[in-house]
């Protein structure tokens, strides 16, 4: 979009000169009046219609100015339903956009006045609309906006802040930018010819009639604003159809004293709209309200006409204290019982609500109170008062007046200990105390209070325990200590104590009663004792995983009624006897231990899941699964089994006596033989991937309730077609794939490579993308992203497609590695729209570009992420995190700055409710809990630095690092090393969306292919050239993919190589042919060594191997002798050469041939040589010599380029007589579009070749020849003639 041209002002706005599209206003105030169109629905604009060049030079002025947009309205005024009047009141309000320059320091006030306004409305997100106070500076508050964002620099800051993007997360509007008639209730409207009464006196007159909320509302059409109005109450009343005229209602009140309304429609369709409304109101009593996130000021004004509403859902508004319908005018509801004013920002607590004697359930959360007032304890009929999320230290000593008070919530407020006024609340059950301060849990404070049964501690500061007497305490039933700083817990005095949560801490030892007790979690912490007495009967389930013990309990072994017990990752060496004796045990979750056998069962247990997973088991007893003496299966009842990772063997062959049994994980073993469980009448997952099956024996028919089989990683094992034809019926059938035949067509790098898979799971979306780059800002690094959605999958996919792109505008900005990848985030943040304005995503970005801080290094990583996406890096085998996960499990400091910000975490630790991360792209509506700055690591790459591995939430949470890098680090290519992952993953019991990616590195000095200290690159067969032409022309083809090598590999025939050979060329220079290839070049850079000027024409060398049918004179060399010191294989020609940086042995001691000019040249020297070769003999030598110049010459011409050369039938053209020469071609090849032709790195130096045996004897004369050639002097330029063409047999 182009410069808008200045259209005419808006009705509250003086008309401005064209001349002056920016003017002075009073307080030094300049306003762009320009009427400037909007961009679809994402009221964008075009860089190039922002503001002149004026106002550009007046805001590089200085930082503290800027520019804020202005919005118009954004809706249209209500309309009525009637003919008439539909042309005056449907019109739409301009939607202008006029841009404001101003300073930090200029109030809203002095914008208003130079707009003409009487106030500007802030909207946040798209969402919410609230007033400004007249010293509201408008500039500063979108500084800040940026500044808590994470934008850092202040020109930054004033950069984006003129960037019209932004206003799908802040915006300023100089109207209300809707009307709030629609969220009065009123459900129909319209003017109708009305008549009041059941009998005739009176006429029927035109007014206007509103069905708003239960009442019918009738008033005059000239002034029905502030005229008359006549209001029918609906509730419990009649709607009857009038039978002497058309379309016609009769709508009645109840009651002694009924009133009744005519109402004349016009239509057969209004009328029985009105009816099927009208009809629902009087049947149906509506007594609740919900007004909730319309960003209200006050209270609609027909509401006060429903006398019957019972609950007002206000919250999340704006409601004001003194307005006409503001917060003190809600005495006038004399029903009201419900009353809900929670995210008003209110600041102060509004006295009037006092006054509402019959209010029931008061909801004040998050609204900034710091004091509550005495009047409060007016409220006797309340039951439940919510006051969570404000600043409240103390509670009022009137509060115990309420004794109807059943429920009340301080949580996430200032406490630093639990209020006396507890003890007067007897109908209290409960303490929530969540999220507040308390760094010392009182239990004596908690015996006062015989009427409390649940407390509820979690995510405070406690760090101790106090106990004022031994007294016990035998009222309490469940305590939630989660998220806390506790050493050492004691709750040996809490006798009734049945259900304890103390996961997340610090504990080393816990002593509980074990009278009552019948749930107990205390994973993630760092227990080595847990003490329970006496034992607990009662308990039911048991979770110590993630701690530090070495053996099970005593206490649990002899719990009678224990279910379901999870010791997984911890340090167990062995399982006892009595817990597999247990006669009520359902569940046992041993994984991630260091057990190296099971105990032999004698009796039969009701085990349903036995996870064994990730021990050290070698063997499983015989009798695992035989019966037991009462005749029946030891597990009998067994339907999940998983032995995923261990060093398992065989499956007992008894394990076809779990007839219940449906899933068996037994991946990541060394299983030979395919147990039994195909005959098993109930089996639906089995996964044996990962281990060493050869054969499967297959029954005659399998159970028809297999659905997914997983043999991937069985590297022995081959399936034949009636085996597959047998599996056909299997929903998920799991197999390795052939490795299909690599060709030359795809090029990637030679420093990396990736893979990548991504698996839904058992979700009908996939809500996880990637990015992939392998060449990457012209060929000079790469990036790689993971983007997870969790349950959206439209934020991920922007990502992938955008943010590689601002990465790029970011990195030509700054050359500081923290400063563009934060950047990148913050930006990204922005360019979602109004797509992130409720969505939100995890993300993750890596990028490897050459280190020019670090000498000693080639290149350097740059990671960055916000969420969940992890990367870690394989350095010499052992893994190396370079994330930090954002949620408030794992991050104590984030999880205490989103407490600060005063957000609401629900139990299962989501902000909000929403969700667990504190740092996402999106989810704008939860800022400032949420943020977009990411965290930022970089390293040096090193020779050590195997592979790189990106996953997201769901991998991670099944793998761990070590895991996932011992699983990949051998596997050859990466695609199937990604697949593993995922595999793993799934097997592990994952059924959420998975996506892995695994980077392979190969950085090392040892892959540099560049020229570097005027050496150059060796000629066939070893021998230098270091020919130079003085003054050799610049290629005019610039590189497109500098710096990025590929790799060249095949078997063909030897017009098939010179077709590709050619055609490759052509794709360069469309006029090349093999001698144009051959022209001058600058210095060849790897991406090792990047070149430090781009445009220049770069060549890879190749190691190529070609194969022929028969031997260069065109017979068989099957019986000929070989010679000794060169290799031959039979009839396969091959041609291998390696060049590195000059590191061959011959470069230094060759003597250079000599130059055309006496006086040497080291400045082309430097930069590159041109090769002569001489055609002669198919088996090149490798004797160099020039070039006739005039041929030279002719043959740049794309004229004449056909004449030396045949052309292809791909378009290349190739020297007829030097198709031939293997040599040359591989050498000297160009390099395609996307990538170089690399050779690869050799343990000796120097080359080698195999030609057929009876070309042997003429190829020693050749290299003879040459030998000696090499120390005759070489003739001027002048004294040069071209030799004749010589043409032999082909190889």
């Amino acid at each position: 979009m182009g410069e808008v041209e200045p259209g005419p002002a808006g009705p509250l706005e003086p008309p401005e000169p064209p001349e002056a599209p920016a003017s002075r206003r009073p307080g030094g105030i300049r306003v762009l009046k320009r009427n400037m169109k909007r961009n679809g629905s994402r009221n964008c604009l075009n860089r190039r219609s922002r503001f002149g060049s004026r106002e550009r030079d007046w805001l590089r002025e200085d930082v503290k100015r800027g520019c804020v947009y202005l919005y118009g309205a954004d809706s249209t005024t209500a309309t009525t339903t009637t003919t008439t009047s539909s042309s005056s009141s449907s019109s739409s309000s301009s939607s202008d956009l006029h841009l404001v320059l101003c300073t930090v320091e200029t109030p809203a006030s002095e914008i208003c006045a130079g707009e003409g306004r009487e106030s500007l409305y802030l909207q946040l997100h798209g969402d919410l609309v609230r007033r400004l106070e007249p010293t509201e500076r408008p500039l500063q508050i979108v500084y800040d906006y940026l500044s808590r964002l994470g934008f850092d620099d202040l020109v930054r800051i004033q950069e984006e802040a003129t960037n019209p993007d932004l206003g799908c997360m802040i915006r300023f509007y100089g109207e209300k930018p809707c009307h709030m008639d629609h969220l009065d209730r009123i459900l129909l409207s319209g003017i109708y010819n009305v008549r009041k009464g059941k009998t005739q006196l009176h006429k029927w007159a035109e007014r206007l009639v509103v069905l708003c909320g239960t009442c019918l509302i009738v008033s005059s059409v000239k002034d029905c604003q502030t005229g008359k109005m006549h209001i029918l109450p609906l509730v419990g009343g009649k709607i009857e159809e009038v039978k002497r005229r058309q379309y016609s209602l009769a709508f009645s009140s109840a009651g002694a004293q009924a009133q009744t309304y005519h109402v004349s429609f016009e239509t057969l369709a209004e009328y029985q709209r009105w009816q099927r409304q009208a009809s629902k109101v009087v049947s149906q009593r509506i007594s609740t309200v919900d007004l909730s996130c319309y960003s209200l000021e006050e209270v609609p004004e027909h509401l006060f006409y429903s006398q019957d509403i019972t609950y007002l859902n206000l919250r999340h508004n704006f409601m004001q204290l003194e307005r006409p319908g503001g917060l003190d005018t809600l005495y006038k509801f004399s029903q009201l019982k419900g009353l809900n004013l929670s995210h008003n920002k209110l600041g102060l607590f509004p006295i009037l609500l006092c006054e509402i004697s019959t209010l029931t359930e008061l909801n004040l959360s998050c609204n900034g109170f710091r004091d509550l007032p005495s009047q409060i304890g007016n409220l006797l009929n309340l039951q439940t008062l919510c006051l969570d999320g404000n600043f409240l230290t103390t509670l009022p000593e009137e509060l115990g007046n309420l004794q109807q008070l059943s429920s009340l919530g301080i949580s996430f407020n200032n406490f630093s200990q639990i209020p006396e006024v507890y003890e007067k609340l007897t109908m209290l059950d409960k303490v929530v105390m969540a999220g507040n301060c308390l760094e010392v849990l009182n239990l004596g404070v908690l015996n006062r209070m015989n009427h409390i049964k649940h407390v509820d501690l979690r995510m405070n500061h406690l760090k101790t325990m106090v106990i004022e007497n031994l007294e016990g305490n035998k009222h309490i039933t469940h305590v939630d200590l989660r998220d806390n700083r506790l050493t050492d817990l004691d709750l040996s005095s809490l006798c009734s104590l049945e259900q304890l949560h103390c996961e997340r801490n610090q504990l080393r030892e816990l002593t509980l009663s074990g009278f009552s007790l019948r749930t107990l979690y205390a994973s993630s912490n760092r227990l080595t004792a847990v003490n329970v007495y006496p034992v607990p009967s009662l308990l039911t389930s048991l979770d110590l995983s993630r701690n530090l013990l070495e053996c099970v309990p005593d206490w649990a072994c002899e719990a009678k009624k224990i279910e379901v017990l999870d010791v997984s990752y911890n340090l167990l060496t062995e399982v006892p006897i009595r817990i597999l004796s247990s006669l009520s045990l359902r569940k046992l979750m041993l994984g991630h231990n260091h057990v190296q056998n099971l105990p032999t069962l004698v009796e039969h247990i009701p085990l349903e899941v036995l996870d064994l997973q990730h021990n050290a088991l070698t063997r499983l007893p015989d009798t695992l699964f035989s019966k037991a003496l009462n005749k029946l299966n030891k597990l009998e009842q067994l339907e999940e089994l998983n032995l995923s990772g261990n060093k398992l063997k065989t499956i007992p062959t008894t394990i076809a006596n779990c007839k219940r049994l449906h899933t068996l994980v037994a991946h990541s073993n060394n299983i030979s033989i395919f147990p039994e469980i195909l005959q098993l009448p109930q089996i639906q997952f089995v996964d044996l991937s990962c281990n060493d099956l050869t054969e499967i024996l297959i029954p005659e028919a399998l159970p028809a309730t297999l659905q997914d089989l997983d043999l991937t990683g069985n590297t022995n094992l081959v399936l034949e077609h009636k085996t597959l034809d047998i599996f056909s019926h299997i929903t998920t059938l799991k197999i390795d794939q052939k490795p299909l035949p690599t060709t030359d067509s795809t090029v990637t790098s030679t420093f990396w490579s990736h893979g990548l898979a991504e698996m839904a799971g058992q979700r009908n979306k996939l809500c996880v993308s990637a990015l992939a780059m392998d060449n990457f800002a012209e060929g000079v690094g790469a990036v790689y992203g993971m983007f997870d959605g969790d349950r959206n999958e439209e934020l991920p996919r922007l990502l992938q497609c955008t943010m590689a792109d601002v990465l790029l505008e970011e990195v030509q900005q700054s050359t500081n590695d923290t400063v563009f990848m934060a950047n990148t985030f913050l930006v990204s943040h922005r360019k979602l729209g109004m797509a992130g304005q409720k969505l939100g995503s995890s993300a993750l970005l890596c990028y490897i570009r050459p280190d020019t801080a670090d000498p000693a290094s080639s290149f350097s990583l740059t990671v960055a992420n916000v969420g969940t996406c992890q990367a870690v890096l394989c350095r010499g085998g052992k893994p190396v995190p370079l994330s930090k996960v954002f949620s408030l499990e794992q991050d104590p400091e984030e999880a205490q700055r989103v407490k600060d910000q005063k957000a609401i975490i629900t139990e299962d630790n989501k902000v909000n409710g929403v969700t667990c991360c504190t740092r996402m792209l999106g989810c704008t509506y939860l800022y400032p809990w949420i943020l977009p700055k990411p965290h930022i690591s970089s390293t040096p790459l090193t020779i050590q630095d195997e592979l790189l591995i990106l996953g997201n939430k769901a991998l991670w949470e099944h793998l761990s690092y070590t895991e996932a890098v011992n699983a990949v680090r051998h596997v050859q290519d990466p695609l199937a090393a990604a697949k593993k992952l995922c595999t793993l993953a799934q097997s592990y019991g994952c059924q959420d969306n998975v996506g892995a990616m695994v980077v392979y590195l190969n950085i090392g000095e040892e892959g540099c292919t560049c020229e570097m200290n005027g050496l150059t690159l060796p000629g066939p067969v070893g021998f230098a050239s270091t020919t130079s032409i003085k003054d050799a022309p610049k290629p005019a083809t610039p590189s497109s993919s500098s710096g990025i090598a590929s790799e060249f590999s095949s078997e063909m025939s030897t017009s098939e190589v010179s077709s590709e050979v050619g055609s490759t060329a052509s794709d360069e220079h469309n006029a090349g042919g093999l001698d144009t290839a051959l022209l001058p070049r600058p210095e060849r850079r790897c991406s090792l060594h990047p070149t430090p000027t781009s445009g220049l024409f770069q060549r890879q060398p190749s190691c190529a191997t070609f194969s022929s049918n028969q031997s260069d004179n065109g017979l068989d060399s099957d019986d000929d002798q070989p010679v000794e010191g060169v290799i031959t294989n039979g009839s396969k020609v091959e041609v291998e050469v390696d060049i590195h940086c000059c590191r061959g042995r011959d470069l230094e001691n060759s003597p250079p041939l000599r130059e055309s000019s006496p006086t040497p040249c080291s400045e082309e020297h430097a930069r590159g040589s041109c090769f002569g070769i001489r055609r002669q003999n198919s088996v090149n030598s490798g004797i160099v010599l020039p070039m006739s110049k005039d041929r030279m010459e002719l043959q740049k011409s794309p004229s004449t380029s056909c004449l030396y050369g045949k052309k292809l039938s791909n378009g290349s053209i190739v020297p007829l007589e030097d198709s031939l020469n293997l040599i040359e071609v591989a050498t000297e090849v160009p390099k395609r579009k996307t990538g170089y032709f690399a050779a690869p790195t050799q343990m000796e130096p120097e080359d080698q070749f195999v030609v057929p045996r009876d070309l042997e004897e003429e190829v020693k004369e050749q290299m003879k020849q040459h030998q000696d050639s090499r120390l005759e002097p070489e003739p001027h330029e002048e004294d040069r003639t071209e030799p004749p063409e010589e043409f032999d047999t082909a190889l």
